[in-house]
């Protein structure tokens, strides 16, 4: 291991796939956005979605933004590594195109995606990395969704549904 502050990830040829997993507001995306600022040689997969962007979210950067006719054109053509409906009725993939894309970077390889996904890309990736992250208490994650000011209670009663789903999940 190298003798600096810096996280060694191991070598870089092949790069890791690192499926990262977890409830919705669990901080996936802080975390990722937290290597990418401290300069960790990662890179992120754009993933697709149907839902609208919210505050400070750019198309192409969170996520590719698309309608549900255009999303299911990608789904036709078989360009989504994996998909799943969540959500009040919004629909999430991973473009192999985005994944492709990351793999040229010759950086570690890390898709964020939801519980759902990560079952899906078990079968499809099967040398992958899978981590699924948990907050140290299960209220904590009520807060932040709330916190977020982008859904309306209806929403948050729907993801903390699925949140307990996902908690049964994994704890089997």
């Amino acid at each position: 291991m190298p003798e600096t502050d810096e996280l060694y990830l191991g070598p870089t040829t092949p790069p890791l796939i690192v499926v990262l997993s977890g409830p919705s507001g669990v901080g996936k995306d802080a975390i990722l956005n937290r290597m990418i600022e401290l300069g960790y040689p990662v890179t992120v997969p754009v993933t697709m979605t149907t839902r609208g962007p919210r505050p400070g979210e750019v198309d192409g950067v969170h996520h590719i933004f698309v309608t549900h006719e255009q999303f299911q054109a990608h789904l036709a053509e078989g360009e989504l590594l994996e998909h799943a409906e969540v959500y009040g009725g919004n629909f999430y993939g991973v473009p192999r195109s985005s994944v492709r894309v990351a793999a040229d970077s010759d950086k570690h390889i890390i898709i964020r995606v939801d519980v759902q996904g990560a079952k899906s890309l078990r079968n499809t990736l099967p040398d992958a990395e899978f981590v699924f992250l948990i907050p140290s208490k299960r209220e904590n994650l009520e807060a932040h969704l709330r916190s977020r000011g982008s859904e309306d209670e209806a929403a948050i009663q729907e993801r903390l549904a699925a949140i307990e789903r996902e908690y049964d999940e994994i704890e089997q």
